[in-house]
């Protein structure tokens, strides 16, 4: 909701790498999020990326793991 910017729809496909250990446990090494949000309006390409990437910044998830999280994100715009 920052900037007025209403999002109707976030679905994710996110993609990952995982090493195995030789005893067989694993660990993901490095997730890539692909994100497809839908936006209501017509908010400028700059003004999602910069609130993607602070959102990013600010992520629960991304923060709390030991390995990167990328993003590969893409946008829908509609009006009413």
């Amino acid at each position: 909701s920052d900037k007025g910017i209403i999002v109707t729809d976030y679905v994710d496909q996110p993609t990952g790498t995982m090493s195995i250990s030789k005893d067989g446990s694993g660990k993901f090494t490095k997730v890539i999020l692909n994100p497809l949000v839908t936006a209501k309006d017509n908010p400028s390409p700059e003004i999602i990326n910069a609130l993607h990437n602070e959102a990013h910044k600010m992520c629960f998830i991304a923060n709390s793991v030991n390995f990167p999280v990328g993003v590969r994100g893409k946008f829908k715009i509609w009006s009413f």
